[in-house]
């Protein structure tokens, strides 16, 4: 594979997009050197076209928002494929706990690069992520260019000690992640579960949140066994204990969600929390249960869409898991009507923006313009009575075009400047983790 030549803007420059079509119509579209867009609207290009520095020709193409994808694991890209169609306990314990406790720094920033590529590739522009090295993780997503919420999986298992571990470790990753001075970057707080962290430390992590006004990335009522595990141990259901520590506020976001019962999905509806929805990584380690998103969705919970890790998935393709999303609802609640085209379009945008605190999600002045550019005659497109239809249940991520991240151009024309190494680094750093695991050469 050889890289074709594709003239790139320069990223502190403005773009005009002229003449696309959008969901709401054909617009011109024009983003200023700020990374926002500056105006957008039928026929605005005229008075635009003068103080544009690169022109993008949008008749054949379909503009939207970008992707913003709520809860992966980004550098288990290096797993992918390595252990499937395994109980969830086995795939854990015996495959990809042993492998994680390999992981290097090295090993973090290029599985972050290749999952990054991943989500350009297929249009998403923003992600949530909970890992390791995370400040690794950070210089990966500065050198792709697609912004990040990042947090450090905070585990401490009841352990005093291992908990003033987690903590420095966390505190570390903030200030990292602060002095790099990147806006695209913002730190978070990554409690991994109320089966992995204490009680102690679910309120440090609710009382440093609050301080530093940061998200909290917590997986939440993923499993049955997490539901009775909690309240054999603790007297609570998982999302009560959460409420009890402090961490139910509009700055969580809680990943999964499937085993939540109609009041809890109230009361996190009252608190302002975020869910996200991960149904492909759901549905292949079999949870037993689907996320109850009429109950979220009449709580007035924002419910965004998520892939999880790559490990169990296998993929970052958001145009997929917006299809399998409202499969699964229709399939599950036994209603055709339920989770229809616009909102599962919705859920993986504009729903996406808001819980990660970057805008609306929309094509509109005063926006981040992070916007990805669809091929309009691809077949998937092909007719196109209803564009939001098409996105949904007809497309994958191999209709994206170009990708905008904050004004700046991260993919052109398929072209993603780099691509080659980031293959060969990422598949080197695969082979090498698995060689140094059980079983290795």
């Amino acid at each position: 594979m050889t890289e074709r030549a594709v003239e790139f803007p320069d990223r502190r420059g403005s773009i005009l997009i002229e003449d696309v079509l959008t969901l709401e119509g054909r617009r011109d579209i024009f983003i200023g050197d700020t990374g926002l867009i500056e105006a957008a609207g039928e026929g605005i290009g005229v008075s635009c076209r003068s103080g544009a520095g690169y022109r993008i020709p949008g008749a054949d193409l379909l503009a939207l928002p970008g992707l913003v994808n709520t809860h992966t694991h980004a550098a288990m890209s290096l797993l992918r494929g390595y252990a499937d169609d395994l109980p969830l306990q086995d795939w854990l314990s015996e495959k990809i706990w042993p492998l994680e406790a390999l992981l290097t720094g090295d090993d973090v920033y290029w599985g972050t690069r290749l999952a990054c590529l991943e989500m350009i590739r297929s249009g998403t522009t923003a992600f949530a992520d909970m890992y390791f090295f995370m400040e690794d993780a950070a210089r990966a997503v500065a050198d792709s260019g697609v912004k990040a919420v990042l947090s450090y999986g905070f585990i401490d298992l009841c352990d005093p000690d291992r908990r003033e571990r987690e903590i420095a470790a966390t505190e570390r990753m903030i200030k990292a992640i602060r002095s790099m001075g990147n806006p695209k970057i913002q730190p978070a707080l990554g409690p991994h579960a109320v089966y992995t962290v204490s009680e102690e430390g679910l309120c440090w992590c609710a009382e440093k949140s609050a301080d530093e006004k940061i998200i909290v990335q917590v997986h939440l009522a993923e499993t049955e066994r997490e539901v009775t595990d909690a309240v054999r141990q603790h007297g609570r259901r998982p999302v009560r204990l959460l409420d009890d520590c402090g961490l139910l506020s509009p700055r969580t976001l809680a990943a999964h969600g499937c085993w939540l019962d109609q009041a809890e999905c109230a009361l996190l509806g009252r608190q302002g929390v975020h869910v996200a929805h991960n149904p492909a990584s759901n549905m292949k380690l079999a949870v037993g249960r689907a996320l109850p998103y009429p109950w979220l969705r009449d709580a007035g919970v924002n419910v965004t869409l998520g892939t999880d890790g790559c490990a169990s998935n296998n993929n970052l393709d958001l145009f997929e898991e917006m299809k399998t999303a409202a499969l699964l609802q229709k399939f599950y609640w036994n209603s055709q009507t339920i989770l229809p085209a616009p909102e599962a379009l919705y859920m993986a945008t504009a729903a996406g923006a808001r819980a990660l605190g970057l805008g609306n999600g929309t094509l509109a002045p005063g926006q981040p313009a992070d916007i990805i550019l669809l091929d309009r005659y691809a077949v998937c497109n092909t007719p196109l009575h209803n564009p939001a239809s098409n996105l949904v249940y007809s497309c994958s991520g191999s209709a994206v075009r170009t990708v905008i991240c904050h004004g700046e151009v991260l993919m052109q024309d398929r072209i993603i400047p780099g691509e080659e190494e980031v293959i060969r680094r990422a598949s080197a750093a695969a082979a090498d983790l698995v060689r140094r695991g059980p079983g290795g050469a």
